[in-house]
């Protein structure tokens, strides 16, 4: 949904409501468990938080609470939504002078432990989103080198005409999001 001023908590309340009752907007659930499907543009990024188990400790607990959208330009509605399959958010972002409101659906998660030891989940588009695919955020703890990582990875294709038309800005914007929501859990684990 596109919207020129930016929306009210209640119609935001509204919107993720309906949209809740919707059917996944892309056909390939859990592709993120392995290879894209063909057709979509795949970002896959990481960066490295740190060392050793409290670094991952505080890392999985910021992704646990959602702290990679902590960005002055995204508002995650609502925080307080739990991590969990069949739950649905709402992400309202300002770009191009547009408050643009997005709607997914948490996917899948998981909980690893092992030489690597994995957290995360991934969530899915729904009809209103502007964009079709999904994307999946990863803590991870090497043990054999100590080092612990936060990874996206997603594959989408437009779904709105005005991202088929603006697809230079959206891509931008997803890379935009991928640097910004790296440094935003450098942040929340105390990092550089």
């Amino acid at each position: 949904m596109i919207m020129m001023r930016k929306p009210s908590g209640e119609q935001i309340k509204t919107f993720i409501e309906q949209q809740s009752l919707q059917p996944f907007s892309y056909p390939d659930l859990e592709a993120t468990r392995g290879p894209a499907p063909a057709g979509y543009t795949v970002d896959h990024h990481q960066v490295q938080l740190g060392r050793g188990e409290i670094v991952y400790q505080r890392a999985r607990k910021a992704l646990l609470r959602w702290r990679m959208f902590e960005l002055s330009w995204v508002q995650l509605c609502w925080p307080i939504v739990a991590i969990q399959p069949g739950n649905t958010i709402g992400l309202l972002t300002r770009v191009g002078g547009a408050w643009w409101l997005n709607a997914c659906r948490v996917v899948y998660t998981f909980d690893e432990e092992g030489e690597v030891a994995r957290v995360g989940f991934a969530y899915g588009t729904l009809p209103e989103h502007v964009e079709r695919g999904e994307e999946r955020y990863t803590v991870e703890w090497r043990r054999a080198d100590d080092t612990v990582w936060y990874e996206t990875l997603g594959y989408s294709q437009p779904n709105h005409r005005l991202a088929r038309l603006g697809a230079p800005l959206a891509r931008r914007t997803q890379q935009r999001f991928a640097a910004d929501s790296q440094q935003a859990m450098v942040r929340a684990v105390g990092g550089r």
